[in-house]
């Protein structure tokens, strides 16, 4: 069995797609998902927690949905903000394709911008940044992806993640304070902490 990681710009071995459900903005929807892609089997704990917890900003104009993966945060929060461009940022191309399609699929696909990091213009700002990090990509990688993309909120927006406790949650949320963000957990549920992050006052 060939080992495959979600953030392998394009895993090995062919692409075997496969239909799954979810519950997404309170309705049970079909997506596409693959091998090779992360929680390619359905919805995972943590991004269904973060969905659950927190609402879409509904005057928001630019959002991010960072490490989209087959899309279900991009798809969720354009559902629910009709308003919204929503970038779909991952470094894996299937899940782009992913995203892509499922968010054809739904109606948003005119809304859901499917990019590889390098290819998101940075002067964007984004009225909220949606994430489920990556974090088995290391402490570092974890590190240096935040301080690329925190730095592009939009005066008095906020990003919102969910993170593992048993993946360094907490020593997370100490050490986006050293960074000069206030970080404050919101909810936590199934050994997952979800935070909502937002500059502190210079």
């Amino acid at each position: 069995m060939t080992t495959e990681h979600y953030f392998e710009r394009e895993p090995a071995g062919p692409e075997r797609r496969r239909r799954i459900t979810a519950r997404i903005a309170d309705r049970e929807l079909g997506f596409s998902t693959a091998n090779g892609v992360f929680s390619g089997d359905g919805l995972d704990h943590a991004t269904a927690l973060l969905l659950r917890t927190c609402d879409p900003p509904a005057q928001a104009r630019r959002l991010l949905d960072l490490g989209c993966g087959w899309g279900p945060i991009a798809i969720a929060l354009a559902l629910g903000v009709p308003a919204a461009v929503i970038d779909a940022v991952d470094s894996n191309d299937r899940a782009l394709r992913l995203c892509r399609d499922n968010a054809a699929e739904h109606g948003v696909g005119d809304r859901v911008r499917t990019l590889r990091p390098e290819q998101a213009d940075p002067a964007t700002r984004y009225d909220e940044i949606w994430s489920n990090p990556p974090i088995r990509i290391g402490k570092d990688a974890v590190h240096a992806l935040l301080l690329t993309w925190l730095p592009r909120l939009a005066d008095g927006g906020v990003a919102r993640l969910v993170v593992g406790k048993n993946l360094g949650a907490d020593s997370l949320q100490r050490w986006l304070g050293d960074q000069g963000y206030r970080c404050d957990r919101i909810a936590s549920a199934k050994g997952f902490r979800v935070f909502e992050v937002s500059r502190t006052a210079r």
